[in-house]
């Protein structure tokens, strides 16, 4: 696969970022596309490894050791290497609904799990993927609309990437295919909890759009459960597919939690691309980090969403704290390679201008008026209790509480279905058949494995329409 030679010749050479201070201005996307022969040089590093881990499986846990949805990096790399864009696209489709999502927003395991990662000089995978992603979306997103109706009625109840995924596979096999989106656009988390500088919307919207001619129908402001009952749902169609996410944020129950100016990250950040999208608010009340000291706490992607966010808005400060002590700059790879490494990660919003400071427990928030002003904290031990004699305050206006989800939302549709769930509160679906302990219904994504990654919810889509069509057919083509 690519050149022979080529990751001998080739120095790994990645996209670079807009300048901060040109960046900052705006939400637009800001990552700088490399010019096609050097996303051609970069194809040719890919080395034809015996073994693949970037796109293999475990024998062991029968799991990927790196792309969740087993894209056939190897086969695209070699493809774009020789020139040819078009055959790599279809290749890539055939194992990824949307990887123009996956390209943006993707942490890329299959860099961390490249045997050129070895020597921390991975295929740029991610950039490659994203370029044939691009280039065959410029010419146009084509439906694949089947004529071989089934008569089947699916309704796919949430429009993230699991849902978006479902809904696809299942309306090409033929099935009428309903998706039930509370929010006013599909897209899920996608759409209302990334932000449009990491991904535009207008990609969601192609996609939705390609759905539609594809023959899926969407409801929007369906909460189902609530504004819609679930035994209707139930009874109207043959099969029921929930992938409304892990949505339960975890909380930090202490003193002065009541405060005013203390908010889950999940009601800041949808406010802010709901501005973007030229979505009415309605009367809720506005939460800005305008001219305000803010502290994140929290040291995952939702953070770092957070940060960008708040400098974006014109925010005094940004403050970010982690409970995790500070993990090291490299990995070993003796221990770790070809499995996704604990090391020291630095998103583009921590570069734009956050602090950033690890072990801290926040142990109290204090304020005036019924505001919060101060929070009170101390560095951890390694048994996360506060070391005596690290106690520090530090003032804020502003306080995104980023640490986290702990479970699907259980009031409304879950507990009005009655499905079964796991100690993590997660519904219970087999991983091979995807079905709940009701009838007909079926779970996939987040709601089902956990709070994870896109591409994640990506493969439980693709796996769970395979066996929702084959419960409804007997048989089914589609691919797991």
């Amino acid at each position: 696969m690519g050149k022979v030679t080529g990751f001998l010749e080739v120095e790994r050479h990645d996209r670079k970022y807009a300048p901060v201070e040109e960046r900052i201005k705006n939400y637009r996307e800001f990552v700088i596309p490399l010019a096609e022969q050097d996303v051609r040089s970069q194809a040719s590093r890919c080395m034809d490894c015996g073994v693949p881990y970037c796109h293999g499986t475990s024998r062991l846990t029968g799991q990927p050791t790196g792309c969740p949805v087993n894209n056939q990096i190897p086969d695209w790399n070699d493809l774009v290497y020789r020139g040819g864009w078009d055959e790599a696209a279809r290749n890539l489709h055939s194992t990824n609904n949307f990887p123009e999502f996956t390209g943006r927003v993707c942490p890329a395991p299959c860099e961390a799990s490249c045997t050129l990662n070895i020597d921390d000089n991975p295929v740029t995978i991610k950039t490659i993927e994203c370029e044939i992603a691009d280039r065959a979306i410029a010419q146009g997103l084509k439906p694949e609309v089947t004529t071989n109706k089934t008569g089947k009625k699916v309704a796919v109840v949430g429009s993230g990437p699991a849902g978006l995924a479902a809904a696809q596979q299942l309306a090409r096999a033929g099935h009428d295919v309903h998706v039930y989106e509370r929010w006013a656009k599909a897209g899920g988390l996608l759409r209302y909890g990334i932000p449009d500088f990491k991904m535009e919307k207008v990609h969601i919207d192609r996609r939705v759009a390609q759905l539609e001619a594809e023959g899926v129908t969407f409801h929007y402001g369906a909460d189902v459960g609530v504004n819609l009952p679930v035994d209707k749902l139930v009874k109207e169609h043959d099969a029921v597919v929930l992938s409304g996410g892990s949505e339960k944020a975890r909380d930090l129950p202490i003193p002065g939690r009541e405060l005013k100016g203390i908010h889950f990250a999940m009601e800041f950040l949808p406010q802010q691309n709901r501005r973007v999208g030229n979505e009415a608010l309605g009367q809720i009340e506005p939460i800005l980090a305008t001219g305000k000291k803010v502290v994140v706490i929290g040291g995952g992607d939702t953070g770092s969403d957070c940060i960008g966010t708040s400098i974006r808005q014109g925010a005094v400060s940004v403050t970010n704290f982690e409970i995790m002590p500070r993990p090291p700059e490299h990995e070993n790879k003796d221990l770790t390679w070809p499995n996704w490494p604990l090391k020291m990660r630095t998103s583009s919003s921590h570069m734009e201008g956050a602090k950033r400071d690890f072990a801290v427990g926040t142990l109290s928030f204090s304020g005036e008026n019924g505001q919060v002003k101060k929070l009170h904290c101390a560095h951890l031990d390694d048994k996360f209790k506060p070391v005596p004699g690290t106690e520090f305050d530090i003032e804020a206006d502003l306080v995104l509480l980023a640490m986290g989800f702990v479970h699907p939302v259980h009031e409304g549709m879950v507990k009005s279905l009655g499905v079964a769930l796991d100690q993590r509160g997660n519904v219970v679906a087999d991983m091979n058949a995807y079905a709940t302990s009701v009838p007909k219904v079926f779970a996939a994504g987040d709601m089902r494995r956990g709070q994870s990654l896109v591409v994640w919810a990506i493969r439980e889509g693709r796996q769970c329409a395979h066996a929702v069509d084959k419960f409804l057919m007997g048989s089914t083509s589609l691919p797991r």
